[in-house]
């Protein structure tokens, strides 16, 4: 049922988000809400998914004792507890779509430490914490926890790579067991399927405590799925967009100019009661800015499985040669695969 007061529009949203908040939401996104070990399904032809499964599985229970810290029980004069035997952290390393956010949801969802003492979130989503917090502040949030996920750990950003290496190398000296995942590059090391080299070499001094986990494998996104439907007309958009309760309708180009007025931080705020998001007018961006702006929302709205509807061109044809080609693509490249679902869960909605 629609609602009578008509489609939303992202554009009259200015969102604003306590510090408060980006800590509590450090959980898996909904979209990972229910998933396990046991909800995975490896590929019989790619033996590394079967083994990444056990070898995580183990890396959970591993993390059942103590803190490493000795948090939980505070003694008066406790000696400082020996570092803990063995790499304290794994790195998921593959391409798109073979599951590694999965694994890394179910290696949270796993660890047996209540949710207040265990953390996911985006590499972005980490960088915007330390500057919400501040670097001292986020350590001493982060540095009783069991286990800190940090899943599209980014490459690409020396700076924000220096922050978060340092921020890692803190949180390991009080005990916290990392776990993270990236893309490489397409073009770099097996067609952008395995990254460990590079993550290993830009966290430097860290690379001692991660053990790299080679995932093989295709993006699951296409295994054995139809194409992203074409994009439709305006006027069958603007449609479904009011028969659609909860849904939001903007222009394309307009949506594009909000976003660079909102702190991408507040993305997911953003689109917070939104069950489809209906452009109209959708064409290639113009610069990179407005590029990288685009594929944080397309993570915040794939991470809460909010359908997108469309008419203009294909979401295939939202980046030129240029950047599909340049230092930022692997986030272009993940940008137009999570699209493509996305297109495909909005196409029911015409038909309403």
């Amino acid at each position: 049922m629609a609602d009578d007061a008509g489609p939303r529009a992202l554009c009259a949203r200015e969102p604003r988000v306590p510090a408060e908040r980006l800590v509590a939401e450090m959980v898996p996104p909904p979209r990972f809400d229910s998933v396990r070990f046991d909800t995975y399904n490896p590929d019989p032809a790619q033996p590394s998914q079967a083994e990444a499964v056990t070898v995580l599985s183990g890396f959970a229970a591993g993390l059942g004792g103590a803190h490493a810290s000795g948090a939980g029980k505070k003694r008066w004069f406790a000696r400082k507890p020996a570092a803990p035997a063995g790499p304290r952290g794994v790195y998921l390393d593959g391409g798109y779509g073979v599951g590694k956010t999965h694994l890394l949801a179910s290696l949270w969802h796993a660890t047996p430490a209540e949710p207040a003492l265990k953390a996911f979130g985006t590499f972005v989503e980490l960088t915007n914490l330390v500057g919400a917090l501040g670097f001292q502040q986020t350590v001493q949030t982060l540095g009783g926890h069991r286990l800190l996920c940090i899943d599209e750990f980014e490459l690409d950003d020396p700076g924000d790579t220096v922050l978060v290496s340092s921020l890692l190398s803190r949180l390991v000296e009080q005990g916290v067991a990392l776990a993270a995942t990236s893309n490489t590059l397409p073009g770099k090391l097996g067609e952008g399927r395995f990254a460990a080299a590079d993550f290993l070499r830009e966290i430097q001094g860290l690379s001692a405590h991660f053990r790299p986990l080679r995932i093989d494998g295709q993006d699951y996104r296409h295994r054995g799925l139809p194409e992203a439907p074409a994009p439709f007309s305006d006027e069958q958009v603007a449609k479904a967009a009011y028969a659609t309760e909860g849904a939001s309708l903007d222009d394309f180009p307009g949506l594009l100019e909000h976003l660079a007025r909102v702190h991408p931080s507040r993305y997911g705020a953003l689109t917070d009661g939104i069950t489809a998001v209906c452009l109209t007018d959708v064409g290639p961006v113009p610069d990179q800015s407005t590029a990288l702006r685009l594929v944080v929302l397309a993570d915040r709205l794939y991470d809460r499985e909010v359908p997108v509807l469309a008419s203009g061109v294909p979401f295939d044809r939202l980046f030129s040669e240029d950047m599909l080609n340049g230092g930022y693509r692997k986030k272009y490249f993940r940008a137009i695969s999570r699209l493509t679902a996305l297109a495909r869960d909005a196409k029911p909605l015409v038909s309403q």
